[in-house]
């Protein structure tokens, strides 16, 4: 099914809410922009000139997920950080193998528990604070947590091993939770905006993995000491994180985006049982005293989707990239560095982010199935057949699972392609296709729980990496 664009009509992303009843438009008047709220008449439709609008909320994609793909990308960096201690003279070598060998699965529990904590507070305060605060503050503690790993990369942290892997999980959650601010902020105030504002945003985040997978071999093979290579690669991402505030700024003085931007008058959200007159007065959400969005019509309309959502991020989170990057190539004792350096950062993290963008931008073209199709939830079902699949490539420490089927370094190369662009295209899909079948006002608050069906399937994804990985 294809999505006609919205582009002929005008909504807003920071509207009040009524709790009364009147039939909501069907999912399909919806998806294809049908308003409650029309636009006044004659009011003047701007174009994106130059796709300015969509290039923002690209690039703000790109910043949205580049902060946590610099950190699990930076493997060789932290194997470095926590590696350089002297564990036989301290006698704790055990306990300093368990840092270093689960040290994804921690950094994984440590980014989706915040951002789920994040994501609640979030959507509490949808309607308390403006998005342009809550954007630019998380965006302001992103940057400051970066500064401080940057003055820690020059820093001889081996006399103080745990203490360095501590603070490195307090800036993980750190990032994380601002970060989840800052994507779940954005992608609700893209519930407003045509649809391919939001698959642009949504592309983004995938570009902003495969653009840290490509610093990072850019930096592994310019630089002999792996110190140089970080400090380059957190300050690139210091550096765009500025750039993205810079043009969050600028988003405002576009009059296409004013167009979207523009608050409305008291908007309705309707349950599906009340029936009230149909000329009954509009009353605005917040004068019964409540300025939370209606959580219950939401979730009555997005169960399906948001189904999908969960299951699919808990796949993906449950093999990358606790699992995926611990395959080792078959010809690792080569000594060649495309086997040993750059077999991890080639083979799961450039490849999986590409993977993954090539999915998402595939949606800007082609939306099937649709959103009430039962096909959708079935090829997301069908993903967890993936998981045996990478166990069975050559995973190492293994001690449980000594049988290695695949023995070829094609295999993970090939689950790698097919876990990422079926992650990127359906997960895409769901996630456009959520704040499209609610009313217009009730976008952006959609768009933070389908931000939060997601979080919630990496959480338990990666808690289950955790436990696959002492299994095994």
């Amino acid at each position: 099914m294809s999505i006609v664009s919205e582009d002929d009509t005008c909504g807003s992303s920071n509207s009040t809410y009524q709790a009364l009843g009147s039939p909501q438009p069907t999912d399909q008047e919806a998806l294809l922009g049908k308003l409650l709220d029309r636009p006044a008449p004659g009011l003047h439709r701007p174009e994106d000139r130059f796709n300015g609008t969509y290039i923002i909320f690209f690039s703000l994609g790109i910043g949205s997920l580049l902060p946590w793909n610099f950190f699990v990308t930076a493997k060789e960096y932290w194997s470095f950080k926590l590696r350089n201690c002297s564990g036989t003279a301290l006698g704790k070598d055990s306990e300093d193998a368990d840092i270093l060998n689960y040290f994804e699965s921690y950094l994984a529990v440590a980014s989706t528990v915040p951002s789920l904590l994040c994501l609640v507070a979030n959507f509490l305060l949808v309607n308390r604070v403006r998005v342009h605060v809550r954007v630019l503050s998380s965006l302001t503690v992103t940057l400051a947590i970066f500064v401080v790993m940057i003055a820690l990369v020059k820093v001889d942290t081996s006399s103080w091993t745990r203490g360095f892997f501590t603070v490195t999980v307090i800036c993980m959650a750190l990032v994380s939770g601002s970060s989840t601010i800052f994507n779940s902020s954005v992608y609700g105030l893209t519930g407003s905006f045509p649809i391919r504002n939001a698959q642009a945003l949504i592309s983004g985040g995938a570009m902003g993995g495969t653009v840290s997978a490509v610093a990072s071999l850019v930096d592994l093979a310019a630089s002999s000491d792996v110190r140089d290579s970080a400090l380059a690669f957190f300050l690139t991402a210091a550096v765009f994180l500025g750039l993205c505030g810079v043009l969050y700024l600028l988003l405002p003085r576009l009059e296409y985006a004013r167009c979207y931007m523009r608050p409305v008058g008291p908007a309705r959200a309707f349950s599906a049982e009340d029936h009230p007159p149909q000329h009954a007065p509009a009353v605005p959400w917040g004068a019964s005293g409540s300025r939370t969005p209606p959580l219950r019509p939401i979730l009555r309309k997005t169960t399906n989707l948001g189904f999908c959502i969960l299951f699919l991020f808990l796949i993906t989170a449950l093999i990358f990239p606790a699992i995926s990057t611990n395959i080792e190539s078959l010809h690792k004792g080569s000594g060649s560095p495309w086997t040993t350096k750059l077999f991890v950062p080639l083979t799961v993290f450039l490849l999986f982010n590409f993977a993954d963008l090539c999915g998402r931008q595939v949606t800007a073209w082609v939306q099937v199935p649709g959103p009430n199709s039962r096909a959708l939830p079935g090829l997301v079902l069908l993903r967890a057949g993936l998981v045996p699949l990478f166990l069975l490539c050559n995973y190492q420490p293994r001690s449980r699972l000594s049988t290695v089927l695949f023995q070829s370094d094609v295999y993970p190369v090939l689950f790698t392609c097919l876990l990422g662009f079926s992650s990127g295209y359906l997960g895409t899909l769901a996630l456009i296709y959520g704040p499209k079948i609610v009313p217009r006002e009730l976008a952006e608050a959609t768009g933070m729980v389908m931000s939060f069906y997601m979080y919630t399937g990496l959480m338990l994804g990666s808690a289950g990496a955790a436990l696959l990985e002492h299994l095994i």
